[in-house]
C-alpha cells in the first residue's frame, strides 16, 4: 500500500490510539463500565495505531485523501 499519512496526522493518530487504549483501564469513569463501550474504545484505539505505525489509512485511500508530502 502507498503511504498516504503525514507527520502531524501520524502523531495525532499515535496519542488518540494511546488515549483510547489507556482510558477504559486508567480513567475510573462510570462510562466505562460498559463491556460494549470499552471494546469500542480499544478497538477504536488499536486501529488508530495500527494505522499510525503503518503510515496508511484505509479510508485515505478509498476518498483519495494524501497527508504525507510523497
Amino acid at each position: 500500500m502507498a503511504t498516504n499519512v503525514g507527520k502531524i496526522d501520524r502523531v495525532f493518530r499515535l496519542i488518540l490510539g494511546i488515549v483510547l487504549v489507556a482510558a477504559p483501564f486508567v480513567s475510573g469513569m462510570a462510562l466505562f463500565n460498559s463491556t460494549i463501550v470499552t471494546a469500542i474504545s480499544l478497538i477504536a484505539g488499536v486501529v488508530m495505531l495500527v494505522t499510525a505505525a503503518a503510515r496508511t489509512c484505509p479510508l485515505y485511500s478509498i476518498f483519495g485523501i494524501k497527508t504525507c508530502k510523497v
